[in-house]
């Protein structure tokens, strides 16, 4: 029940309509017994210094930030933690005497989700798709973990170049090898994890792949796309075919939402709740099992 004690969460973006996060936050909250309640808050351009200092004023908790405003929100917040400093985005911001601390979830919450379906990523040699700001903090994720080699591969060699500099100078070593996306076909004939870090696959493009080749797909062993709508995307599928195991992205939107409420609530949420709200986003998204 709302009373006067509820606190009150929310999402800043533009557009929020769709957003799958109160699923996430409202029913963990029902779960574990907390008194709070969880708003998207459409923010239109222009107006983002004032909803935080409005967030502030109006004594929220904490809030999530997606687009357009991961990167522009920093300068609103009294500071930021080292990961997100690193990666440049912050998407979740947590109370305190001041302000909001920026904190950034997602590259966690990969990690988490990765770790849930058993994929590893110390020791691993990946091909990332894409030098956008997904694909840069995934490359921060990367080498903080301990990959061997990150061959990141984008239409642009010199955006790609820009990011694996970037990464590999704030990492202390040489493990991001940027390439051409035309170059996939000399990556050195081995067995690789590959994450899609492009929009590539998205409504309306769920027809496309960034790389269509099916002898691109031989030798991956695991793939991993960070997109999660469709929830079967043409990367996945031909990744498979090829007889390798593919995932979508729901898992990373569960598990840095999980950490985001962590964050606001000082606890932490079992794998067992996690798993129980990633059977209602499922629900939601209308996902059959066997993918």
């Amino acid at each position: 029940m709302i009373d006067g004690y509820t606190r009150t969460c929310g999402l800043i973006g533009n557009p929020v309509e769709h957003t799958l996060s109160p699923v996430i936050h409202n029913m963990l909250a029902g779960m574990l017994s907390h008194n709070l309640v969880y708003v998207p808050f459409s923010v239109e351009e222009g107006k983002l210094e004032d909803a935080v200092k409005g967030a502030f004023a109006l004594n929220l908790l904490g809030l999530n930030i997606t687009v357009p405003y991961k990167s522009q929100v920093i300068p609103y917040l009294s500071g930021i933690d080292d990961l997100a400093e690193k990666i440049g985005a912050v998407n979740t911001l947590v109370r305190n005497s001041e302000g909001f601390m920026g904190y950034n979830t997602d590259m966690p919450g990969l990690y988490r989700a990765m770790c849930s379906e058993g994929i590893e990523i110390k020791g691993q040699d990946v091909i990332l798709l894409g030098a956008g700001g997904a694909a840069r903090a995934v490359a921060f994720l990367c080498a903080s973990k301990g990959v061997n080699k990150v061959y990141l591969l984008n239409r642009s060699l010199e955006k790609a170049c820009i990011v694996a500099e970037e990464v590999n100078r704030k990492a202390g070593r040489e493990c991001i090898y940027p390439k051409a996306l035309a170059e996939y076909k000399h990556l050195p004939e081995k067995s690789f994890l590959a994450i899609q870090a492009t929009s590539v696959g998205l409504y309306p493009e769920i027809e496309k792949a960034v790389i269509e080749d099916e002898d691109f797909y031989r030798r991956i062993h695991t793939g991993y796309d960070l997109i999660y709508k469709p929830a079967d995307t043409k990367f996945m599928q031909l990744v498979r075919k090829q007889g390798g195991r593919a995932f979508h992205g729901l898992k990373m939107l569960l598990y840095q939402g999980v950490i985001a409420y962590e964050l606001w609530n000082d606890v932490s949420v079992s794998e067992e709740a996690a798993l129980q709200v990633y059977e209602m986003l499922k629900e939601k998204m209308e996902i059959k099992e066997s993918l």
